[in-house]
């Protein structure tokens, strides 16, 4: 089982930047792909952004490309981290965002589809002021 801990969601007006973290502990495995999806009250959940193991390969919605980055950490065997840096926010970005784990690695046509993932977080919630 891999554990998925989400952090650094908040209040922030329009214009400005938040960084979500994501804590990855428990079993480890090689070539995992991470990914960032967000909710919004009365809407499906959406894809955000996929980084694979080695960072190599990042993938983002077309609706925060060019405003959201995506990291990871992994140096640390027992725990790696994910990151979503968020600038220019917008009202329309304001939803849970969750943080979520898949054993395969990443590659295109899977990265942006939730059921290609195996382990999620239980999300923090981000709010864009107009």
């Amino acid at each position: 089982q891999v554990q998925l801990v989400e952090s650094g969601g908040g209040l922030v007006q329009a214009g400005g930047s938040l960084r979500l973290s994501c804590a990855a502990s428990g079993q480890t495995f090689s070539n995992y792909g991470m990914g960032w999806f967000r909710q919004a009250p009365g809407k499906e959940r959406e894809f955000v952004a996929a980084i694979s193991y080695s960072s190599g390969n990042r993938y983002y919605a077309d609706s925060v490309k060019g405003r959201f980055t995506i990291s990871r950490d992994n140096a640390k065997n027992t725990e790696n981290m994910g990151y979503l840096q968020m600038n220019s926010l917008k009202p329309e970005d304001t939803a849970v965002y969750y943080c979520a784990a898949r054993q395969k690695p990443i590659f295109a046509s899977a990265a942006t589809m939730g059921a290609s993932y195996d382990y999620w977080g239980q999300g923090t919630q981000v709010t864009v002021s107009s």
